[in-house]
């Protein structure tokens, strides 16, 4: 049992979520905007792993619909090997389709506006992420 990190990579912003210490609560993050360079990002994340006293990660895989996998997911793995070079934590990937789908509907359904769900919607996709994770982890999903 520990503090997860989930990172929902992409190619404007970085959406990050984090877990309580018993796993049983995921909580959204500020998102990251994903400019600044490798270094800048890679720091700005090192401060919220240490801050956080992040034991592992988890980051998202954006499969296609039929299970294969495309320049994104090829990217996001390429992202992968970066992290845990640069973090030395260990990585878990995480087939994240659907997970900005069901982030927009639960926000859709706490009634947040248009605006306020584009800007919290890669934070709360990180969490849909998180929790899939976490839950298989705890023999809670299949």
């Amino acid at each position: 049992m520990g503090i997860y990190i989930a990172i929902d990579y992409g190619k404007k912003r970085i959406g990050m979520a984090h877990c309580d210490a018993g796993e049983q609560f995921v909580f959204g993050m500020p998102t990251v905007a994903n400019q600044g360079g490798r270094k800048a990002i890679a720091k700005t994340i090192m401060d919220v792993l240490v801050a956080k006293k992040a034991e592992a990660l988890v980051l998202g895989l954006p499969r296609n619909m039929d299970g294969s996998e495309g320049p994104r997911a090829q990217a996001s793995r390429a992202y992968a090997r970066n992290c845990v070079e640069a973090f030395a934590l260990p990585l878990m990937l995480w087939d994240e389709r659907w997970s900005t789908q069901a982030a927009e509907a639960a926000m859709i359904g706490q009634d947040m506006s248009r605006a306020r769900r584009a800007a919290a919607i890669d934070s709360h996709a990180a969490a849909v992420i998180l929790q899939g994770a976490i839950d298989r982890l705890a023999g809670g999903v299949l």
